[in-house]
């Protein structure tokens, strides 16, 4: 019912809102008599916010089109490359009529950026997207909007995601070999799950995995993030956060965690950073500052924008991770896309190097939850094991904004670098043992790449 509700409030907040939208732009518009009066930027500025107050945020675009690589300017072309129910697997295509330029993207390493299903959009990695470009061929995963997808297509658990994360590392590795593995938040935890599969059943695994700010080891330093999940009951969850998708969307009935109520959880951490970042933007507005207030927008456009997640996902993700700790308590049994469980060991994991990132002030993945992952790979050599400790960045400074770019981006790169030879010794080996790979989800299809007017070689 609540989910109704919003929806209804939503439908009849549209007209308002874009009423001040254009009340806004009359003020302000130099031609209008009314933007001569003395009150007339503040009278914008006010239908402003409330515009932005009351507007619906769609899902944002990577607005990706060019990457400066050494001083030459890449042209860049997203397109979904493997499409499953759940999500898609979003290629950014380099493209280079310098042949220097093109010969150098032709050999760098394949990363596959795993984006987390936890409220927010994949676009939320924009800057990571945008910085690792320069230096790599760059895949991500980009999660779904579960109400609009249609209840035909079953329902979306835990175990799911963890295929899914194979499926598309076996792609790349089809495609080029292999591929090095980056993952953001939450999905440190089915990444780890998934690569200690593949290893368990003898199959090529990543060259290397890096994971930045998740909760593998949620009992360390909890946040109050961690504290909810792990003091409520599964069963408080479900009666209070899971609602059917209404009628007017594809994926009317499914059980969900509506994106409305997770952004309020978002606005609730914080209120008062928020109250002033909107009374900021409206003197902003007021002084004729574009510049601050654009960059407003462009923060609020993608933090407002958020995502529904399938109710089963979810609740499993808050027992497995939070209550029960089932990675690191060495019980987590994940089911293959036959039926069939299989234990998860990370300490399987022998030929894929690890580099764990925390941020000192982080508030959502808290100090050593992360690291945790190196106590659990122990068979990975010393050697091949890595720690970055980011001084003064919180949650979303280590893969976003100057901290990403200066400190965490470099080291990043270089620890991809450094395990990249790799790939040539093991393409040397007899090819893996086929027979031990499970065949992949009946869902899972592939779409034909999507080709535009091409003006200049590809690079990947």
């Amino acid at each position: 019912m609540l989910y109704q509700l919003y929806e209804t409030h939503r439908s009849l907040m549209e007209p308002f809102a874009e009423f001040a939208q254009a009340a806004s732009k009359f003020y302000n518009n130099p031609l209008s008599p009314l933007s001569q009066t003395p009150m007339a930027q503040r009278v914008s500025a006010t239908y402003d916010l409330l515009y932005r107050l009351g507007k619906d945020y769609e899902k944002p675009q990577f607005g990706i089109d060019t990457v400066d690589v050494d001083g030459v300017s890449v042209a860049i072309h997203e397109r979904v490359e493997v499409d499953k129910p759940f999500c898609e697997l979003r290629r950014f295509k380099r493209f280079s009529d310098d042949p220097a330029t093109l010969a150098k993207l032709k050999g760098q390493p394949v990363v596959l950026i795993v984006a987390p299903l936890s409220g927010h959009y994949a676009t939320l990695l924009r800057d990571t997207v945008r910085s690792m470009l320069r230096g790599h061929k760059v895949y991500i995963t980009d999660w779904k909007n579960a109400r609009t997808v249609p209840l035909t297509e079953g329902a979306f658990h835990l175990d799911d995601y963890v295929n899914y994360v194979e499926d598309f590392i076996r792609h790349l590795q089809d495609r080029y070999g292999n591929c090095h593995v980056v993952s953001v938040c939450q999905p440190t935890v089915p990444v780890l799950a998934a690569i200690a599969l593949m290893a368990s059943r003898g199959e090529k695994t990543p060259l290397s995995m890096t994971m930045m700010g998740g909760p593998i080891d949620a009992r360390k330093s909890p946040t109050a993030v961690n504290n909810l999940a792990m003091n409520k009951s599964r069963e408080w969850f479900e009666n209070n956060v899971i609602y059917r998708v209404p009628d007017n969307f594809p994926g009317a009935g499914r059980r969900v965690y509506p994106g409305f109520m997770q952004h309020t959880g978002f606005v609730a951490m914080n209120p008062d950073r928020h109250a002033k970042s909107h009374y900021d933007y409206f003197k902003d507005l007021i002084k004729g500052d574009d510049a601050s207030a654009e960059s407003h927008r462009k923060f609020y456009d993608e933090y407002n924008a958020v995502l529904d997640m399938d109710a089963d996902y979810y609740l499993e993700t808050i027992r497995t991770v939070f209550q029960e700790f089932s990675l690191v308590n060495g019980s987590w049994e994940v089911l293959n896309p036959q039926g069939q469980p299989e234990l998860v060991r990370p300490q399987d994991i022998t030929t894929t190097a690890l580099l764990t990132v925390e941020g000192e002030l982080d508030d959502i993945s808290g100090a050593g939850q992360t690291a945790a992952a190196h106590a659990l790979c122990t068979g990975i050599p010393k050697a091949d094991q890595q720690h970055l400790e980011v001084k003064g960045a919180g949650h979303y400074g280590i893969f976003s904004g100057r901290r990403w770019r200066e400190t965490v981006y470099p080291q990043v790169r270089d620890f991809i670098l450094a395990h990249a030879g790799k790939q040539a010794a093991a393409e040397d080996e007899p090819a893996r043992k086929t027979a031990a790979r499970p065949k992949a989800a009946p869902s899972a299809k592939r779409t034909p790449a999507k080709r535009g007017n091409r003006r200049a070689p590809s690079a990947g």
